[in-house]
């Protein structure tokens, strides 16, 4: 069955700056979240119901909120950058109430089609979103939440609000699920995978063996996890086997970025033995680390309830894996990373601007900040880090007069020696940038973050744009894979302690 996605008030009341209720820069950047997964949905046959904000002049609504979006007026229409989804094969509905079930027809749509399940995005969490998923919950829909595609002028009730529907009412929030949209993730398989230098002597050995006696049997592996989490890696596989299968094998698979049960068969090959069996070391490797990698990245990604988190972990790996591991923090949610490596496996930008100890060698912050302004293209984002040689309240305000509107954003990076950041200081950065009439520079934090410390920052209504997470990503540990034969010449076998013949799993799809 389709689904249903419900895009409530993505209107330009909202949206744009100048009108009563405008919510903001942070409102807005869930706008290319939201256009990802119109198409996504839209590609998988589901429907689409834009519920928009129209009220009459003297709404009782209007009691406590400024007048907005009142009929008739450019307010009630769909943001530009959404208004094709709108028009087809997206439907307006408008709405007066909290709840776009009250006093709308959503419902008979939704009843002329019973969709599998209900995806709430938009605007306001804490108000539009959190009535519409109270209805939908009390007419049993199931209830799906994207994290990146909501969002509220006030980021505790936001966070509130997230916690109350999932905990209290029983919407799932889900953060993205699938891989990077940019160029497809490349893996290059180096002559050493594929040689067998890197397996376990004993599969090299077992080949040897099976070759001189002539067996070379078409033989079917199933591979599982140990414990839950977001599978990555497959792809990586994927490149091996494309190397070394000879045509007519078979590949099923998850996908990359799916979430994984234990004991679930993620992968299964059938093929001549001889074709992979060297390669099992290498494809449980891959497929360990990426998940137990991409496994901690959701976890904080799920932490920081649609905050973006960027990877910051690639100075605590081997720089042999530095680039995969980037990859798959990228597949467990994070918008971005810091190494070049991880960045074109992805297909994204890189993320990152300034060490300290560029600071250090010019002497001074703002200095610092302006030689980086004069040298980086413009695509480049303005970031400085602002705790080198001064409290970082003030050295936010001379970094951002220095750069004279040009400053995007602000990373407080405060050591442990200095107790760390604080959610005290993330407001006081965040109150005098806004005294000196910076609302718009962004506020970013990194330094020992993991998914407690993010949920310390939201509990405590600090206005963070963006987290820097590296060593919890970095440091997760492998989610151990397990390979077997299940059938050997079509006939069903298997060690003792596993079933013999073919695991059942729906969810797997050909993928070679």
């Amino acid at each position: 069955m389709p689904n249903a996605v419900l895009v409530i008030d993505m209107v330009r009341g909202f949206f744009e700056e100048g009108n009563p209720l405008y919510l903001g820069e942070r409102a807005r950047r869930i706008i290319p979240n939201i256009q990802r997964l119109l198409e996504q949905e839209i590609e998988e046959g589901s429907r689409v119901f834009f519920l928009c904000d129209h009220h009459t002049p003297d709404d009782p609504e209007f009691a406590m909120f400024p007048p907005h979006c009142i009929a008739g007026t450019a307010e009630t229409e769909v943001i530009p950058e959404l208004a094709n989804f709108s028009k087809s094969p997206g439907e307006v509905i408008p709405k007066r109430r909290f709840s776009c079930f009250l006093e709308t027809d959503l419902e008979e749509k939704l009843k002329a089609f019973s969709p599998e399940k209900l995806i709430v995005c938009g605007v306001v969490t804490d108000i539009c979103v959190l009535h519409t998923v109270f209805d939908a919950r009390n007419r049993d829909y199931e209830v799906e939440i994207p994290l990146d595609c909501v969002a509220s002028f006030d980021q505790r009730a936001h966070h509130f609000a997230l916690e109350h529907m999932e905990k209290v009412l029983g919407a799932k929030l889900v953060g993205p699920q699938k891989a990077p949209k940019g160029e497809k993730a490349k893996f290059e398989t180096t002559d050493a995978i594929l040689s067998g230098e890197t397996a376990d002597i004993y599969f090299a050995r077992s080949v040897e063996i099976l070759r001189r006696e002539g067996l070379n049997p078409v033989a079917t592996m199933e591979i599982f996890p140990s414990k839950a989490g977001v599978l990555c890696g497959i792809e990586e596989v994927k490149a091996l086997l494309s190397r070394v299968l000879p045509p007519g094998s078979e590949v099923w698979a998850l996908a990359e970025g799916e979430p994984c049960q234990r004991k679930e068969v993620v992968l299964r090959i059938t093929a001549p033995y001889q074709s992979y069996g060297l390669h099992e070391t290498t494809m449980l490797g891959m497929l360990a680390h990426c998940t137990g990698w991409a496994t901690a990245a959701r976890e904080c990604v799920e932490a920081a309830h649609g905050i973006p988190i960027i990877s910051f972990g690639v100075r605590h790996v081997h720089p042999s894996v530095a680039g995969v591991m980037d990859y798959a923090a990228i597949v467990g949610g994070c918008t971005g990373c810091s190494s070049i490596a991880g960045a074109k496996i992805a297909g994204i930008q890189t993320s990152g601007t300034m060490p300290h100890a560029m600071i250090l060698v010019m002497g001074d912050t703002a200095q610092a900040t302006v030689a980086f302004d004069k040298h980086m293209p413009p695509e480049v984002p303005r970031i400085s880090l602002v705790d080198t040689f001064k409290d970082e309240v003030e050295e936010s305000v001379i970094v951002a007069r220095a750069l004279e509107g040009r400053l995007q954003g602000v990373r407080l990076d405060t050591p442990s020696e200095r107790g760390r950041v604080t959610a005290d200081l993330v407001k006081e950065v965040r109150a005098h940038l806004d005294l000196a009439g910076f609302k718009e520079v962004n506020i970013f934090v990194s330094g020992g973050l993991d998914p407690e410390r993010i949920r310390y920052f939201l509990k405590n209504g600090a206005p963070v744009d963006g987290f820097g997470v590296g060593s919890y990503i970095s440091g997760a540990k492998p989610n151990d894979f397990t390979a077997d034969l299940h059938e050997i010449e079509g006939k069903p076998i298997a060690k003792r302690g596993r079933l013999p013949g073919i695991t059942p799993n729906p969810r797997l799809k050909r993928v070679m």
